[in-house]
């Protein structure tokens, strides 16, 4: 059967008896309309309808006047914000669009959400095609960087001609607010700055953005990001393809005059006879069955008209059927198999062929692409019609389906040492998963993989994959605790702690599986966020007394962290030893995590001589792992050090530490540091000088959220009030530090310290004294309570005097 001179036939038909004239006119007036706010072309009607042609066609007949950029939201990978941004960020940006500001947002939140990680050239999507990005990497030299909004503007500042044309970035308002944002207001900032460089750079030419496949998205609540984008593209038209109208109106009256709804009707009974006779379908009883039977829907008119064994036919279903059985068996064979891929290319084909024993090469090949339902995905990938996609499907039995994932499922495996590693991974979990091969544990390896390699948003699309396969078969407690505990962490990395409680109900996991500790891990981080201490330290220890391997390390640590923080430093040295002990020898920044543990521990302790010990071996441990963030708290901690026992150092200590912090986006760390400076420079009795870090240190602080370092920071303007003889002001700084220590149940000993400043103002105040009562109740010192109290003493009167 010549097959390919018959695809080019009915596709003639179809544009001979499609009427597309109204619906250019259509596109065209909506296209006009665009420059006044966002326009909407909605474009509806049933599978098969010919909404995804049309798409096409909109897109030709804008190339002339119009920059055009596409989703297929068929594609996995589409369907996440942060990937469906870059999508249409690349091809925009072959039109000559600059995404300075995107890119820079763009590498912030990748930075968030991969802190183990630096940016190199292989991390980003766009990083080749972006100017300002690889301006960065060639100002670094090859040296990893870590990207914040600060340090990005100054290694651009550091270039040979940037200084000029990166004004605009250096005094951008938004820019300038992206490292101190929580990480949900970051993704909303990075959607925003994408539709602000668009909206800069449309210059005289409008933009079409041309949305497909609308219903992959599933539940509404996951279109909010797709309808945040839509509302910001106010200088071009969206033209978007569902089977429904967009619900949007009931979420906002506002979208009412900003849709269009163009519904596409299947096609009148005279144009399907019409269609059929020139389609060789000559039984005039016949063409009316399948006329009916159609419901004008092209695709099953295209596929009646395929076939030459037309018996009686009554539905939809049995059209796609009769076709199914007059192509050739080894080519049905290929269709039924490919119905499992999500996308396939020309190896992929070859593979599944040579597994089930069928002939393949590029003539088979080139027959199958030749055939209307057979349509360019992305990566130079193709994809099934979703309707032909669903009837194949059930067409394969459990145990061919099985295989072929399998088979899949080895192919992206090996495709995962390639350049687009996160990808292959995520489809080699897709059909592992699909094969019944993947345990918990596996899919906890796939995702790990995904996110060392610096693709977490790969890791959002595979708990997106696993929630569907859950929603499809039976029950799967263990997959179920899976998917919350990827979702969780990616919750963490984002301080989302009202999600991460969401997805951990009390006692919702269980510690006899991986992913049930690490969820309980995750679990005490959102009660940890949220201001829960001792919820978040009971659900850490449970994991490091219930539970063997590594996912007790971070459990372990965070324990001991809270211990230390709440005075119970005997314990905190205790746990600190034994996590340290159970960990691997090689697994440094996590042993580096603990020495600075410890240091902290000796520091509120006023042990300044151990307490040095701890930090240089902690900085022996970071500089091994190489992390840069370890290297900046080292900064902040020494410069909190040098304050008490060398000043005059501590001065040029504090100030790197802030630099080192305000390039890290780590405001909570620059607030400290710039304490330190400020009582330093209190020591050596530079007071203006005083006055004015303590201003910043506290700005800062107070932006960061970070109550207990705020309250360090007033008890440090309490002592300065001191030396300048304000003893109205130092009282009220003393009430207000002692309510915040108070208040989030940190940090013991700064109680004392309260107390001890009241006395050398020889006042008293019973809200003081007894929060310093029971601190000193509460307090597990390393020697006893009253060395401890003996060698504060001794610190605050050289730092008064």
């Amino acid at each position: 059967m010549a097959l390919e001179p018959r695809f080019h036939r009915v596709a003639a038909l179809h544009r001979r008896f499609v009427n597309r004239e109204d619906q250019r006119a259509i596109f065209d007036e909506e296209l006009g309309k665009v420059g006044d706010g966002p326009r909407v072309l909605n474009v509806t009607g049933v599978g098969g309808i010919g909404k995804s042609r049309l798409l096409r066609e909109f897109e030709q007949r804008a190339q002339s006047s119009c920059m055009v950029a596409t989703l297929d939201l068929q594609v996995p990978a589409h369907r996440q914000q942060e990937d469906a941004l870059a999508v249409l960020r690349m091809q925009f940006g072959r039109q000559g669009v600059r995404f300075d500001r995107y890119d820079i947002a763009y590498a912030v939140l990748w930075q968030r959400l991969h802190p183990h990680l630096g940016l190199t050239r292989r991390e980003l999507p766009f990083v080749e095609s972006s100017e300002v990005l690889t301006e960065v990497l060639d100002t670094a030299a090859g040296v990893p960087v870590f990207a914040t909004a600060v340090g990005l503007i100054k290694l651009l500042d550091r270039g040979a001609d940037a200084r000029k044309r990166r004004r605009h970035l250096r005094t951008d308002e938004t820019l300038g607010q992206l490292d101190q944002l929580p990480g949900a207001d970051l993704v909303d900032a990075v959607t925003y700055l994408f539709a602000e460089d668009l909206r800069l750079s449309r210059k005289s030419r409008p933009y079409l953005v041309v949305i497909d496949a609308y219903d992959a998205l599933g539940q509404a609540a996951s279109d909010v990001w797709l309808r945040d984008l839509v509302a910001q593209l106010d200088q071009g038209l969206v033209v978007i393809a569902s089977r429904e109208p967009l619900p949007w109106r009931q979420y906002d009256p506002d979208w009412a005059p900003i849709i269009r709804t163009l519904p596409l009707e299947g096609l009148s009974m005279e144009a399907r006879m019409e269609l059929l006779t020139d389609g060789g379908v000559t039984d005039p009883h016949l063409r009316e069955v399948i006329a009916q039977a159609s419901v004008g829907v092209p695709f099953y008119l295209h596929l009646a008209t395929d076939s030459e064994n037309r018996r009686q036919v009554v539905s939809q279903d049995e059209i796609m059927q009769r076709f199914l059985q007059h192509v050739d068996p080894d080519e049905r064979r290929y269709l039924e198999l490919l119905s499992v891929t999500r996308t396939f290319d020309f190896e992929l084909f070859n593979r599944l062929a040579q597994a089930f024993h069928l002939p393949a090469g590029r003539i088979a090949w080139e027959r199958l692409t030749s055939y209307s339902f057979v349509y360019p995905a992305s990566e130079s990938r193709f994809q099934l019609h979703q309707l032909m996609t669903n009837v194949l499907r059930t067409r394969l039995s459990t145990a061919v389906n099985q295989e072929a994932h399998r088979v899949l499922h080895d192919l992206w495996n090996k495709r995962a040492h390639g350049t687009d590693a996160p990808t292959a991974l995520r489809e080699a979990a897709y059909h592992g998963l699909g094969a019944g091969v993947l345990s918990s544990d596996r899919l906890l390896d796939y995702a790990d993989r995904i996110a060392a390699l610096g693709g977490s948003q790969g890791v959002s699309g595979l708990v997106a994959d696993l929630r569907d396969f859950l929603e499809q078969g039976e029950p799967d407690e263990a997959l179920d605790q899976t998917a919350r505990c990827l979702a969780a962490e990616a919750a963490v990395l984002l301080g989302d702690a009202e999600k991460i409680n969401k997805l951990t109900p009390e006692r919702s996991w269980s510690l006899t599986s991986r992913a049930g500790a690490r969820l309980a891990v995750a679990a005490g981080h959102g009660r940890r966020i949220g201001g829960q201490t001792a919820e978040a330290l009971n659900i850490y220890a449970s994991v490091w007394e219930g539970r063997e391997g590594p996912e007790r390390h971070p459990a372990g640590l965070w324990s001991a962290d809270l211990h230390m923080a709440q005075g119970r430093f005997r314990k905190a040295f205790h746990l600190a030893s034994e996590v340290t002990a159970d960990s691997p020898a090689d697994a440094q920044a996590l042993r580096g995590d603990l020495a600075r543990l410890l240091h902290l521990a000796s520091r509120f302790s006023y042990d300044f001589e151990k307490a040095e010990q701890h930090l240089r071996d902690a900085q022996t441990r970071y500089r091994q792992a190489g992390t840069v963030i370890g290297e900046a708290l080292i900064k902040t901690n020494l410069a909190e050090l040098l304050a008490w026992t060398d000043p005059v150092s501590a001065v040029a200590v504090a100030r790197e530490a802030v630099e080192a912090n305000n390039d890290l986006g780590a405001l909570h760390e620059a607030g400290k540091a710039f304490t330190a400076l400020g009582q330093a420079q209190l020591a050596i009795g530079h007071f203006d000088d005083t006055r004015t870090s303590l201003d910043h240190a506290c700005r800062a602080l107070e932006k960061a959220g970070y109550r207990s370092g705020r309250a360090r920071a007033e008890l440090v303007r309490a002592s300065l009030h001191i030396r300048l003889g304000q003893a109205d002001q130092a009282m009220a700084s003393l009430r207000w530090a002692v309510d915040e220590l108070v208040a989030v149940e940190v940090y013991p000993t700064l109680l004392i310290v309260a107390e001890n400043l009241l006395g050398i103002l020889q006042r008293t105040d019973d809200t003081i004294s007894a929060a310093a009562q029971q601190a000193r109740n509460d307090i597990e010192p390393l020697d006893s309570l009253e060395a401890l109290e003996a060698r504060m003493n001794e610190h605050l009167q050289g730092l008064l005097t």
